[in-house]
């Protein structure tokens, strides 16, 4: 059944094919009918040029696909459509012509008279039929294939803020900090009034930044560190960080808003963290490649379901998606996980 399956397409294409080469003979070669030799060859040569011009325009279109799509650039693809169109068509036509003409036993310098000449008005016709019907499908496809992306994209987006919200205001972040911050009320006061300070920074730039599709790296930079200023009180020794010098940010960066805290947030869910064996966060930024990397060291710890839904990072993939072209990277090895994301710019 696969077999034959895969093998519908090219049977139907082959049929529309032999119906219009048949109905081509018919209509240019009538005084055929009463030679059943001249209606054999009218009919291969005009099935040789349906075949042959379907598959010049056919292939033009897949090749203009890969590198000019219609939702790009339309009028750069409508004229190297036209073009490519009637230039593989021509040479189609001039070798199916020069076979024929070699049949017959002329020489090829016929091909150049004027009765050969005004021969080419009818295939071009023919041209012109096949080359509306493909490219004008491959416009519609594309316009569908855009279409459908675009929901697409739409779609994971919204998911990918949703989820990014949950997360930043999971009842168990706010639980732990307010924890952390009973115990340094009484042993540190002073401390705590800057915890208190830091932790509505982290709220205050959630609530500001969850509407927006970018924000400033270096504002992104900012709240990292204040999140990773309270998540250092609560592990204390068990958890070293680094983060990039604020003066080496360019001011035309921008990332999506909360990446960071995502990757944060998940590298200290997944991984144990102790004095004896602490857990190392970095964050680095590489202005020349544009790229932004989170690194912790790898020492997996086993979470319920209920902890892990496993949609976080594939979220933060889609977003980015929505955003550029440029991927985002996870490496990973005994040792360590990194993730690298794309840096967009303001131009």
């Amino acid at each position: 059944m696969p077999p034959l399956r895969a093998l519908r397409p090219w049977l139907k294409v082959g049929l529309i094919l032999l119906g219009v080469s048949v109905t081509m003979t018919l209509l240019t070669c009538l005084e055929c009918l009463s030679s059943p030799r001249e209606l054999l060859l009218s009919f291969t040569l005009t099935t040789i040029y349906t075949c042959g011009l379907w598959l010049a325009n056919g292939y033009s279109v897949d090749w203009l696909d890969k590198y000019v799509r219609w939702k790009q650039s339309p009028g750069k693809r409508l004229v190297l459509t036209v073009l490519v169109s009637l230039g593989g068509s021509l040479v189609v036509i001039f070798l199916v012509r020069l076979g024929f003409v070699l049949y017959r036993g002329k020489s090829p310098a016929v091909l150049f008279t004027a009765p050969y000449v005004q021969g080419y008005v009818f295939p071009l016709v023919i041209t012109a039929l096949i080359s509306m019907f493909m490219h004008s499908r491959s416009f519609l496809l594309g316009w569908r294939e855009a279409v459908v992306s675009n929901e697409r994209l739409q779609k994971e987006k919204a998911q990918a803020e949703a989820e990014s919200l949950r997360q930043q205001l999971d009842p168990h972040f706010m639980f732990n900090a307010l924890n952390a911050l009973t115990s340094l009320v009484e042993e540190e006061p002073q401390l705590a009034v800057r915890f208190i300070r830091q932790l509505s920074q982290v709220y205050r730039y959630v609530l500001d930044a969850r509407q927006r599709e970018v924000v400033p790296l270096a504002d992104e930079l900012e709240f990292a560190r204040s999140y990773l200023f309270l998540q250092n009180i609560r592990y204390g020794e068990a958890l070293r960080t680094e983060l990039p010098d604020p003066a080496a940010v360019p001011a035309n960066c921008v990332v999506p808003p909360l990446s960071l805290q995502l990757l944060l947030e998940n590298a200290l869910k997944h991984n144990a963290a102790s004095v004896d064996q602490p857990l190392h966060l970095r964050i680095t930024l590489d202005p020349e490649a544009q790229t932004l990397s989170v690194q912790n060291t790898l020492r997996p710890r086993r979470l319920g379901p209920e902890e892990s839904l496993g949609i976080g990072l594939p979220n933060l993939t889609a977003r980015y998606a929505h955003l550029t072209d440029e991927p985002v990277r996870v490496a990973r090895t005994d040792t360590e996980f990194t993730v690298t994301l794309p840096v967009l710019s303001l131009m």
